[in-house]
């Protein structure tokens, strides 16, 4: 069985667990199907924004998409969310990210 079937599978017992809706977005843009990984994504950190390990790679998806705007957003949100979770590494991802990106 391939990843991403095995992955749904998981996912039919418990929907929205947010490390196997990564993975699968992690898959996804693999494969190059970049709107449902975004989907995927946007998902996890609309419903669970303290899900710190989604912003980075949603937001290289979303440079990746030519969207610089909503990844700019998107580095912003994560930082914060990131700060408040006093996780110092994923903050300095983030903002190394957003550097480059907007300097």
């Amino acid at each position: 069985m391939d990843r991403i079937a095995k992955i749904k599978e998981f996912l039919e017992t418990n929907p929205k667990d947010n490390f196997l809706r990564h993975a699968l977005a992690l898959e996804y843009i693999k494969l190059e199907q970049d709107v449902a990984a975004k989907e995927l994504f946007e998902a996890i950190l609309t419903e669970s924004p303290d899900y710190v390990g989604s912003y980075y790679h949603l937001a290289k998806l979303l440079e990746k998409l030519e969207q610089k705007d909503l990844a700019i957003e998107w580095y912003e949100k994560g930082m914060k969310e990131a700060k408040k979770a006093g996780d110092n590494h994923a903050y300095s991802e983030l903002q190394a990210a957003y550097e480059d990106l907007v300097y």
